[in-house]
């Protein structure tokens, strides 16, 4: 690993001060790189995953290319789930679809444990290769979170509305805090490994949990991240938690025992701190800002940077993911324009 390591991005996770705003972007590796389009005409996302060299590349690509302050390991949330007998395929277009969705208790019973050595090696030897001989920034690890994991496992793939885990949820309580326990259990395993490999930061997607209201949250979701997060605390890495449309569960993450409160672009920065969050936060230019003229880029990231850096303990990223027709151009741009602008005003 270079010896210039530049950990700018965990200090500003632990609300330390900064030189300058760190960046980083959710899908920063793939889609939207030429260079990864052409290995996607040979390889397919399983293909790529399972090939440390090639992963480590495809991961590594965006920190060379538009001089972000930290990696994200390139994988699919599913990654751990084969290993404790779902059948999930990612089919082109459509995401995860899982042959054998969880329908009752019996289901669940059925669900095996991740031993990551034997079920997962490829993802502990990527991040091996990144973490001693590639990176000169931070690797993030991560995992889904239990509620987003248990949704493409009930409904049997993506879905808009969430009827079936919700209905699960309501009819089934044993069932679903069996299966809660099992995913805890599975993430807090998972994401264990990834950090004794390397990983010097997790960042937990509970994509989907928007879909719920605060009352559900705290009654059948945040007892399981609470477990989560208290295991993985004793690691001593930053801990970040995600999800879209998620605004109002903003105050209730601010809760649980981590580092930084990941925002999309629905909840201004300045709002969330009004709310009484004052971990670390993370976020949240809108991805569709990203396809409008430099103008309005700029003017949009230096209102955002702007109620970030008026305090100690921010990271700019998106709001959610990189689009495929992003210009990669415009991604280095935004770094550039981030680092210099943040630096000017924090060292004045």
């Amino acid at each position: 690993m270079s010896k210039t390591f530049n950990d700018t991005f965990l200090k500003a996770a632990r609300g330390e001060r900064t030189d300058y705003v760190p960046v980083w972007y959710m899908r920063q590796a793939g889609r939207s790189q030429p260079e990864y389009r052409e290995i996607k005409e040979k390889y397919s996302l399983f293909e790529i995953t399972h090939q440390p060299e090639l992963c480590a590349y495809v991961t590594r690509l965006p920190v060379e290319q538009y001089n972000v302050d930290a990696a994200i390991l390139y994988k699919d949330i599913m990654t751990p789930l084969p290993a404790i007998g779902v059948d999930v395929e990612i089919k082109s277009g459509i995401g995860p679809v899982i042959s054998n969705p969880i329908r009752t208790l019996a289901d669940v019973e059925k669900l095996g444990e991740i031993q990551p050595e034997e079920d997962v090696p490829y993802v502990l030897d990527t991040i091996k290769l990144l973490t001693r001989e590639q990176l000169s920034v931070p690797l993030i690890g991560f995992s889904g979170a239990p509620f987003t994991l248990a949704s493409y496992m009930i409904e049997g793939g993506p879905s808009k509305n969430y009827n079936k885990t919700k209905a699960f949820m309501y009819a089934e309580p044993k069932a679903w805090f069996a299966l809660m326990d099992k995913l805890a259990e599975v993430t807090i395993t998972y994401v264990k490994s990834q950090i004794k490999a390397g990983a010097k930061a997790i960042q937990i997607f509970d994509s989907w949990v928007g879909a719920l209201n605060v009352q559900d949250y705290r009654h059948y979701i945040k007892p399981v991240m609470e477990r989560i997060f208290s295991s993985l605390k004793e690691e001593n890495v930053p801990l970040i938690m995600f999800g879209v449309g998620a605004s109002h569960l903003a105050r209730d993450w601010h809760d649980l025992p981590l580092d930084v409160v990941g925002l999309d672009w629905r909840l201004q920065i300045k709002e969330a701190r009004e709310m009484g969050i004052h971990k670390t936060v993370q976020g949240n230019l809108d991805p569709a800002i990203l396809l409008a003229p430099w103008e309005v880029i700029e003017e949009r990231a230096k209102a955002i940077l702007d109620q970030g850096m008026e305090q100690p303990g921010y990271i700019f990223n998106l709001g959610h993911g990189v689009f495929p027709s992003v210009n990669p151009e415009t991604l280095k741009r935004l770094t550039s324009f981030i680092h210099e602008y943040s630096a000017q005003k924090l060292n004045r």
